[in-house]
């Protein structure tokens, strides 16, 4: 007897591609509801390097936290991992007196750390990743405020270190200028595609997100790549805090809280699954322009920051309850 099989019928909503399709259509349209709420400010290349600016300090900390809910897992600790990398390189170069690249180099390396032990625990200890990476969130915290003793660091008289984000290398004439901290973000972004999409690394990410005790009947070593992947989205948080240093001039150790959520908010609004083994870069470099283009267009039309935060809240839920519509007409 011939046995048939039965392809399940997929839906517009069934395929990551159409969720960030939905997601780019989004940034599309908010850039014309505000182009035509705002013609005087908004289209502006003055605005349009801000909202440029805005998205890539997020849009690091998010090309991170990508790999991880890609993996199943979550990390609420990436914010204050930034302000900790961020204090780390003010003390590596104006305490330390280390070389700056070598300072630069100290703080991607802290935040490195940090994704390290949230790895370790999780892995090893058995951990949740919600628990752990809560603590790690506190731990990092404190330890700005202690290292730091309450108070900001400046850069004062390392005129060269504001220059790595808020310099430019490229102009597109007089008063056109891209900042560097665009240019990391794009680069940035181009080595988290390659790593996701061409490594071992990036086919087990998926892999674990996918199916854990699958791949790990099958030989793969779950808790070491998992490991790999927590330190992989600590190193990101810790070149985010390199940059937001540089583009304040200053190591804040009171910043950082709320920017996990940020961070969270685009990759889901880029179409990244909650649920793991699904999501790419792309859509979590569109789910930051969102974020951003979004809460700039608000401000600009005199919008209530309270409000704000409560549209970023809907437009989140939107993008998840998606998410589970795709995956129930999948069954």
């Amino acid at each position: 007897m011939e046995i048939k099989t039965v392809t399940p019928k997929r839906s517009f909503l069934s395929g990551g591609t159409a969720r960030r399709l939905l997601a780019f259509a989004a940034l599309v349209i908010l850039i014309i509801f505000f182009s035509i709420f705002s013609p005087s400010y908004f289209p502006t290349f003055e605005n349009a390097q801000g909202i440029l600016i805005a998205t890539s300090v997020n849009g690091v900390l998010a090309l991170g936290a990508t790999f991880v809910i890609i993996s199943g897992g979550i990390d609420l600790s990436v914010g204050t991992v930034m302000t900790f990398s961020a204090v780390m390189t003010a003390v590596f170069i104006t305490e330390l007196r280390v070389p700056l690249l070598l300072g630069v180099v100290g703080g991607i390396l802290a935040g490195a750390l940090c994704g390290f032990g949230n790895g370790i625990v999780i892995a090893k200890m058995k951990v949740p990743p919600f628990i752990a990476t809560l603590g790690m969130m506190y731990i990092t915290k404190g330890l700005s405020l202690v290292i730091s003793q309450l108070h900001p660091i400046y850069f004062s008289d390392y005129p060269d270190y504001q220059k790595i984000a808020m310099g430019s290398i490229i102009s597109l004439g007089p008063g056109l200028n891209i900042p560097n901290i665009v240019l990391i973000f794009f680069a940035a972004a181009i080595i988290a595609g390659l790593i996701l999409a061409k490594t071992v690394l990036g086919r087990y990410n998926v892999a674990l997100g996918s199916n854990e005790e699958a791949t790990r009947l099958s030989g793969v070593n779950t808790d070491r790549w998992k490991i790999a992947i927590y330190t992989l989205a600590g190193s990101f948080a810790g070149l985010a805090g390199v940059l937001i240093a540089s583009r304040l001039n200053s190591a804040q150790p009171a910043l950082g809280a709320g920017y996990e959520l940020d961070a969270i908010a685009a990759v889901v609004i880029g179409g990244t699954s909650l649920a793991g083994g699904d999501g790419t870069i792309l859509g979590t470099i569109i789910g930051a322009f969102v974020k951003s283009v979004l809460d700039n267009g608000l401000r600009i039309i005199s919008v209530p920051q309270e409000w704000q935060i409560v549209v970023t809240g809907v437009i989140v839920i939107g993008a998840v309850y998606l998410d589970i519509v795709r995956r129930q007409r999948m069954k």
